[in-house]
């Protein structure tokens, strides 16, 4: 919650606790924020390259924006611009996956003037960030729900890039649409297929046949229909870090897709190379428990269900969900605040009469403020 409102109906926060949802919902909303004292409590006070170069990326897709950071970097006043979009080429910090930087344009790309046509060069699996193939898996079945016709919507790996050197790219397309429409999705339905891709980079393909079949050891006890392809990067194409990876998405009967990844990568003073067969049995336990706590979406993109409900048509939109993470929760309490709009969050009782095991779900209700793409331009 901010802790107070100043002139402008500017919303000033404290510390560099989800820092990337306040800039991205008030890039949204066209509300000034501040945020302050950012680890001045730390020995290396201030923002982090990483979060510079998210704020340098809005810039880029914005026009207009007014950004002020003081000298030690531990306070920032952000000012947002109109939403331009275009072509822009963005090299991302090594220190976050690419993942961390198209979440945002995921969120607003839709309600640019021009198409988005961005070209990421950096890490493209990391440990502290959703993975392109995640992206490409749980996230764009969401997209594609509230936005109906998802022509231009695209998502390519041209190189893949392990931590800690990174050298991936990715070009990301996103349409731009008027509105969002209002949705009422509250069946899963059962799952009915898993599909997935291991790579390697740099190491040798083995590592990810041995990944794959570790994984499908697992996942063949829940369900025939496994299929899991391998990708190996050689060249140019695997980047400049040696490392391998396995990214896994299972699909219902309703089209709803959980997502879940792994990887290993070595070169790092804390890193630890894992054996394959540990990797793909570790992938395929949390995509068992993924499924476990149910819903209609993946786990990881909560917070973009809520961002799309409450800028839908202005009619009642129901989600429902597995249990809500800590950053799906906090998400909820930014969206009050920069859209003065709440949710009805309600535990149904219909699974009991399904028999169908998992978590508690939780029913997300609200209706829309018929956010509109002023900006778009008419042919």
């Amino acid at each position: 919650m901010p802790i107070e409102e100043i002139e402008n109906d500017t919303l000033v926060y404290k510390g560099a606790n989800f820092f990337k949802q306040r800039l991205l919902l008030s890039t949204l909303s066209g509300k000034p924020v501040k945020i302050k004292d950012i680890r001045s409590d730390f020995s290396d006070p201030g923002l982090r390259e990483f979060e510079v170069c998210l704020v340098r990326l809005l810039d880029k897709v914005t026009n207009g924006t007014v950004i002020e950071l003081n000298n030690s970097g531990t306070a920032i006043y952000f000012r947002p611009g109109l939403l331009q979009g275009g072509t822009i080429t963005h090299d991302c910090c090594l220190k976050r996956g690419i993942g961390y930087y198209i979440d945002v344009l995921l969120a607003i790309g839709p309600f640019c003037k021009n198409p988005l046509n961005v070209i990421f060069k950096g890490v493209t699996n990391s440990k502290d960030s959703p993975s392109i193939d995640h992206i490409k898996s749980a996230a764009f079945p969401i997209l594609k729900r509230f936005i109906v016709v998802d022509d231009g919507l695209e998502l390519k790996i041209k190189k893949r890039g392990i931590l800690p050197d990174g050298g991936g790219e990715v070009h990301f397309k996103c349409p731009v649409k008027k509105s969002l429409r209002s949705l009422q999705v509250v069946n899963p339905g059962m799952v009915k297929r898993i599909r997935g891709t291991a790579f390697t980079c740099k190491v040798s393909p083995a590592m990810a046949n041995r990944t794959v079949e570790s994984a499908k050891g697992v996942m063949l006890k829940f369900l025939p229909d496994v299929y899991i392809n391998t990708d190996q990067n050689k060249g140019r194409l695997s980047g400049n870090s040696p490392g391998y990876g396995i990214s896994l998405v299972a699909e219902t009967t309703e089209g709803v897709f959980f997502a879940t990844e792994e990887i290993s990568f070595s070169k790092t003073e804390d890193s630890k190379q894992t054996v394959p067969e540990d990797l793909g049995n570790k992938v395929a336990i949390r995509l068992l428990d993924e499924i476990y706590r149910g819903g209609c979406a993946d786990s990881t993109y909560q917070w973009l269900i809520a961002l799309y409900m409450a800028l839908g048509q202005s009619n009642v939109s129901k989600y429902l969900v597995g249990p809500l993470s800590q950053y799906s929760i906090h998400f909820l309490q930014h969206l009050r605040d920069f859209f003065s709009i709440t949710f009805k969050l309600e535990n149904p009782e219909d699974d009991e009469d399904d028999s169908i095991p998992g978590f508690t779900k939780v029913l997300m209700t609200c209706v829309g403020i018929n956010y509109t793409n002023i900006s778009k331009r008419v042919n």
